[in-house]
């Protein structure tokens, strides 16, 4: 999944701190938060199964592949891109889209629109402010905030590795474990403990 579900769940407190009392209204924020939680890792996952879907495609056109020159990275974009725009998905890397952060502007706006939706139909709060739009616009704010933040740390983290004496390639069991030590260490340094 794109981001960690441990930091889907942070952002999915804050939204629901920073939305209470102003805008919501809850006696069960713990139970919104984790409702929140739920929708946004279920439209993370989408992208994930369409990932694993062109992967299998993939494996069964391998020999083709192979003996007509066709990288697997580019045959991989190709056939992620047409399945994107046949199925209408709104792609949720940032970085696909030219966007700094992890998850893209559209992805956001999506997501806030779906939470929007979702707060509007549950019977666990009461949404105070009657403009729902004005609701999403702030539940998007929330989100690029975080998702800025994330992004520094990420950087920061991955600056830690390169600054090691020897080089450690991405994707290797080592550099994943020194991923998450730095990336949780610049996270506690900010004050956010997502082991909470």
């Amino acid at each position: 999944m794109l981001l960690a579900r441990e930091f889907v769940a942070y952002i999915s407190k804050q939204l629901v701190k920073n939305l209470t009392p102003g805008m919501i209204e809850t006696p069960t924020p713990d139970a919104v938060a984790e409702k929140i939680n739920a929708l946004i890792v279920e439209e993370l996952e989408v992208e994930d199964r369409l990932n694993d879907e062109v992967r299998d495609l993939l494996s069964q056109y391998s020999e083709y592949m192979r003996r007509e020159g066709v990288s697997y990275q580019d045959m991989f974009r190709r056939i992620k891109n047409t399945m994107i725009s046949q199925r209408k998905v709104i792609r949720a890397s940032g970085r696909d889209t030219g966007d700094a952060m992890k998850l893209s502007r559209d992805k956001i706006t999506d997501i806030s629109h779906k939470i929007v939706e979702m707060l509007r139909k549950s019977r666990e709060l009461r949404l105070k402010q009657k403009d729902t739009n004005v609701v999403r616009l702030e539940i998007v704010r929330l989100m690029t905030e975080v998702l800025v933040t994330e992004d520094k740390v990420d950087r920061a983290a991955r600056t830690k590795i390169r600054s090691q004496k020897r080089e450690i390639p991405e994707g290797t069991e080592e550099w994943d474990l020194l991923h998450r030590r730095y990336y949780s260490e610049e996270l506690k340094k900010l004050g956010i403990d997502l082991g909470k």
